[in-house]
């Protein structure tokens, strides 16, 4: 499957890059900095562009099967650019046909399914609190990506930390069945699942360990 990876050069990113090639994907990602990117493949190519340029999206998308955001911006990223890249994202899979994406957000953002206990209205608080401009534009992107027509998948994560790849995946929903760390090479290996999977389309679990 040839794929088209956000967020590429991102500390879960470059798992998710790593393991699509393991998995003998064709892994195209825009790269904002080209230098970043540590991984040289055969089947990777590495396209200098802004998620918030459309042109540049398209160019990655085009051609795709699938796509699979791991966008994850700093404190210094502009206020609008998680929902930018989700409006240039999907209106390049509409162009080109392509149907799904798999689009990784915190678990921070509410889903209908979700049974939050107190200790869940704590950390969401305080989340609010330290990154809610974050927060804000991740719960703008879900809600666009949700809004679409596309097969998609919101891979909802809690506390991210590195360390080698567990297997160790609990699938459910804020207060069900969730816990409150995930390893990032544990989040790359469920999203590439999902490309073939349709257990949650349309749905945005949370995973964690």
């Amino acid at each position: 499957m040839k794929v088209a990876i956000f967020g590429a050069t991102g500390r879960t990113g470059i798992p998710l890059v790593e393991q699509a090639l393991v998995a003998g994907h064709e892994v195209v990602a825009l790269v904002r900095t080209p230098a970043k990117m540590t991984i040289q493949h055969e089947r990777l190519t590495v396209v200098p562009g802004d998620v918030m340029n459309a042109a540049d999206v398209e160019q990655v998308i085009a051609g795709t099967d699938a796509v699979i955001s791991a966008l994850s911006p700093d404190r210094n990223a502009p206020d609008d650019l998680l929902p930018t890249a989700a409006r240039n994202i999907l209106a390049a899979m509409q162009q080109h046909n392509v149907p799904r994406i798999v689009y990784m957000t915190g678990a921070g953002v509410a889903a209908p399914q979700d049974q939050p206990k107190l200790i869940n209205h704590i950390i969401k608080f305080a989340l609010k609190t330290m990154a809610g401009k974050v927060l804000e534009q991740s719960e703008r992107a879900v809600d666009l990506v949700r809004e679409s027509d596309r097969e998609w998948i919101v891979v909802r994560a809690p506390m991210l930390q590195d360390g080698a790849h567990t297997g160790n995946i609990r699938v459910g929903w804020v207060g069900v069945n969730t816990g409150p760390r995930l390893v990032r090479a544990d989040a790359a290996d469920f999203m590439l699942q999902q490309l073939a999977d349709n257990t949650h389309v349309r749905q945005a679990p949370v995973i964690s360990n």
